[in-house]
């Protein structure tokens, strides 16, 4: 479900006006929503990656106009009372119940799936903040002054409690739309410049703390804010009702990701989920000794957008890096934290060009350590120059994915111009590339690529209408190549490959000439030593099984 909060233009107003809301019902079955995105095999392979010593922000629309139905039930979630404190205008508490406010379905839903004992991801999250949407809104990021020319937002940014590094926003600000005529006569709609004023709000707040914002796209029509804010995480509903992309305002890349579900309410929270185990994960060391860029929220962002699994029809461009309707494809945190514990590792080589130069390969013999990890560091230009670091990378045959992130910095409206690039660093020739003038995001898929040396290059581009001469960009990339081995085992026959990367499905058919691949028959497989393992029936007749992936 999507609660959609509505700046009523005409009246002078300092809080939120009521909400419109629709309700919906979820029919997730948490444990096979845990498999699809990655949470049973990561605990499997993984010790205690449960949010441990992360702290989080639940914000919930109320379910009514008096404001008062937004709370999490803590025995509805598997929690103990003491994990939550309930903010609102009324004040704060760490009791439940209280006279702030009620239990809410929704929240609980919510809850459920973010951190829920039974069914969430992130199971053992130091404390929650549970906010009633209203009161966060008006006293965290803006404020809402409308008169007879408009509505005018003043920005308010004064720190959440404690240092709250993620915060689930299953709620959107209303439908967007370009029709100036029907904003003026429909109080669901959003202008489009109401949608840029509450970017903006979000992307200094992120900018500013470090906060991550993981906000719902909306359920139907273009994407909604605050899901569309630069800084933050944008989150599709797979399988469900979902709103779809580019932005209105100038065509950006949103939703970021997905995740299954019925409607964005409660896809949202698992994305959340998964941003917490890699950050308690990032914390604890996993992925190396520099803990602090390991968990800061563009770090994070490109794990989880280059760990997630493509469907079937994902497509993308080099000018759009993502799907308008997936984003970077499914969340897989098992994926990402694969990716997290490849470590940071560091670029080969940069040099500096006149803008628009060309950029082959530079002529250099070392090499990334490492065929899954990622980096945080910084690309600096000139008004007269551009500046390319090189990742150089041997890999063998498979599939490659690599996530550029940068922020829009603190009060600008533009962010700064990077490009990503693979090279086949044998001939110069290019491979794939990722060139939006408008994103913070770059994204490459290649799924089949052929074994070779490779340059993967992290371009920024330079000009009198850079942003800084310097930014900070985290980048994550993965050259994987898995394998499908057979072994006897008696009267059966034992098929085995490897966990990561998750996505790959084992396919059997008849025969090689109608090539009829089908999943039909197939038992579900288990984890053992490292590896997936499945055990088929043996016959007389002849069978052929392949692994694959959805988008091959």
């Amino acid at each position: 479900m999507v609660f959609a909060i509505r700046f009523m233009p005409h009246f002078v107003r300092t809080t939120l006006p009521s909400f419109v809301m629709a309700v919906f019902f979820c029919a997730n079955s948490p444990a096979s929503t845990l498999d699809e995105i990655g949470v049973t095999a990561l605990r499997a392979m993984t010790t205690n990656v449960d949010g441990s010593g992360v702290r989080v922000a639940q914000v919930e629309a109320s379910l009514t106009s008096d404001l008062l139905t937004w709370e999490v039930n803590p025995a509805n979630v598997g929690q103990p009372a003491g994990l939550f404190t309930y903010i609102s205008a009324d004040g704060s508490t760490n009791i439940y119940p209280n006279a702030l406010g009620f239990d809410s379905w929704h929240a609980d839903d919510v809850a459920g799936n973010f951190y829920g004992f039974s069914g969430g991801v992130a199971t053992n999250v130091v404390h929650v903040d549970n906010f009633e949407a209203d009161f966060f809104i008006t006293n965290y990021l803006l404020n809402v002054v409308s008169n007879a020319l408009g509505t005018n937002y003043v920005f308010i940014l004064q720190p959440l409690p404690s240092a709250v590094a993620v915060v689930n926003q299953s709620f959107t600000f209303g439908n967007e739309t370009t029709n100036l005529s029907l904003v003026a006569t429909n109080p669901n709609y959003l202008a489009v410049s109401d949608q840029q004023e509450i970017d903006s709000a979000y992307d200094d707040y992120a900018a500013e703390y470090g906060t991550l914002f993981v906000s719902a796209a909306n359920n139907g029509g273009a994407v909604s804010p605050p899901g569309t804010a630069y800084n933050s995480i944008g989150v599709a509903a797979y399988g469900g009702s979902s709103s779809i992309g580019p932005t209105l305002d100038n065509g950006r890349c949103k939703p970021d990701i997905a995740a299954p579900a019925n409607y964005t309410s409660f896809s949202t929270p698992q994305v959340s989920g998964a941003v917490t185990v890699l950050m308690q994960a990032a914390l604890r060391g996993d992925g190396g000794s520099d803990t602090n860029s390991a968990f800061d929220m563009r770090t994070i962002k490109a794990l989880l957008l280059n760990g997630a699994v493509k469907p079937a029809d994902w497509t993308n461009s080099k000018s759009s890096p993502l799907d308008a309707r997936y984003g970077a494809g499914v969340v897989n945190v098992f994926n990402a934290y694969e990716q997290l514990a490849g470590g940071k590792q560091s670029f080969c080589a940069t040099n500096v060009l006149a803008i628009g130069d060309m950029h082959p390969p530079v002529a250099v013999t070392n090499s990334v350590a490492v065929l899954r990890g990622w980096d945080f560091n910084t690309n600096s230009t000139s008004a007269t120059n551009d500046t390319v670091n090189h990742y150089f990378f041997n890999v063998t045959n498979g599939l490659a994915t690599a996530t550029l992130v940068w922020n829009r910095q603190f009060g600008e409206t533009n962010i700064n111009d990077f490009d990503l690039f693979l090279f086949n660093a044998a001939n110069s020739n290019l491979v794939a590339c990722s060139t939006s003038r408008v994103d913070n995001v770059e994204h490459l898929f290649v799924p089949q690529l052929a074994a070779g040396r490779y340059d993967l290059q992290v371009l920024k581009n330079g000009g009198t209408n850079v942003v800084s001469d310097s930014e900070a960009y985290a980048l994550a990339w993965a050259f994987v190549s898995p394998t499908l081995s057979i072994t006897n085992n008696g009267t059966n026959t034992t098929l085995t490959w490897p966990v990561y990367p998750a996505g790959f499905t084992v396919e059997a058919a008849t025969n090689l000439i109608s090539s009829t691949w089908s999943t039909n028959g197939i038992s579900p497989s288990v984890i053992t030593n490292s590896k997936n393992s499945l055990l088929v029936n043996a016959t007389n007749a002849a069978q052929f099984f392949r692994l694959r992936s959805p988008n091959f």
